[in-house]
């Protein structure tokens, strides 16, 4: 079994969300990782689902969501072609006396501190899936209160994006064509 990110361009619409996690429901497949959001389009939204399975399993889901009719397109994002990233909000314990240790270790690791009260920092960071699992260790010492933390986002590398890529096939506007008013 390997891990394999998805991109799902879809419409924006009520129920699409529960159509899609319904799809991985049914086959028994287990979704690792999955955020929504809105595109440069706001019709459209796109789902990044990170899910764990064979290749041969892969091209079954990949089939199988392109029949939903909501979905406009899927593309895999390989971790050597896309930029992906995650974000966590970490609340730890701190006073004054670890200060200087925690921020030893925010600096490492590129994070910073949105919020402070005299027993508490919460800390925001983002990326990769290794380096946010690096710092949440890093910061277990001082006692994780609570953590709250993204799915996984990606974007293809590169000049053209996604929807470019397959809107413009597809006779779909796009941001760049001008016209914003998407109908299926």
């Amino acid at each position: 079994m390997s891990k394999h990110t998805l991109a799902v361009l879809v419409e924006n619409s009520p129920g699409v969300l529960a159509r899609v996690a319904g799809l991985f429901s049914r086959r028994a497949y287990n979704i690792d990782s999955l955020a929504v959001g809105p595109t440069e389009n706001p019709a459209i939204s796109r789902m990044t689902i990170v899910i764990n399975v064979e290749s041969h399993s892969l091209e079954q889901v990949i089939r199988q969501l392109d029949k939903l009719v909501n979905v406009i397109h899927i593309a895999e994002l390989k971790p050597s072609e896309s930029v992906q990233a995650e974000l966590i909000l970490v609340k730890i314990s701190a006073t004054s006396k670890n200060r200087f240790d925690v921020d030893a270790v925010l600096e490492t690791y590129d994070a910073v501190i949105v919020d402070e009260s005299a027993e508490t920092l919460t800390i925001e960071a983002t990326g990769d899936a290794a380096k946010i699992s690096d710092l949440l260790d890093a910061l277990e010492r001082f006692g994780i209160r609570e953590l709250a933390q993204s799915g996984l986002v990606g974007i293809e590398r590169g000049s053209r994006s996604l929807a470019e890529r397959t809107l413009s096939v597809q006779s779909i506007p796009t941001a760049k064509s001008g016209q914003a008013d998407y109908q299926n």
